[in-house]
């Protein structure tokens, strides 16, 4: 899944530089929402993943849970990819800068993933 993440943020950026604002900020959106999920398994963060079990899938909210119980800096990474999928994705408002503005951010996912799968 790591790998499948880091294809994302590249394929997103790809996108990005040839003007595709709208499917370059689902692609960011799509690694951010994967790497929560990834991330919230591997450290075993079991308020969320109880609650992911009881409902029967991942929703915004424990998205946004596991965010945050990963750390601050995994909620703004999310918050950002939110940001991309609402205003990016489904209302296509965002232009080149503002997306790239965002993307920043979620590469980091790229360290995070890197320093924690060594």
């Amino acid at each position: 899944m790591k790998l499948q993440i880091l294809n994302w943020i590249k394929e997103a950026d790809e996108l990005l530089e040839k003007g595709d604002t709208v499917q370059a900020s689902e692609k960011y959106y799509k690694a951010a929402e994967e790497a929560i999920k990834l991330i919230t398994k591997t450290l075993n963060i079991q308020d969320v993943l109880q609650k992911v079990k009881n409902l029967g899938r991942w929703s915004s909210t424990l998205l946004f849970e596991g965010a945050m119980s990963i750390s601050p800096e995994m909620y703004s990474i999310w918050s950002d990819a939110w940001y991309l999928h609402i205003y990016g994705f489904h209302e296509m408002k965002l232009t080149y800068n503002e997306v790239k503005k965002a993307s920043y951010n979620i590469h980091k996912i790229i360290k995070i993933l890197n320093d924690l799968f060594k």
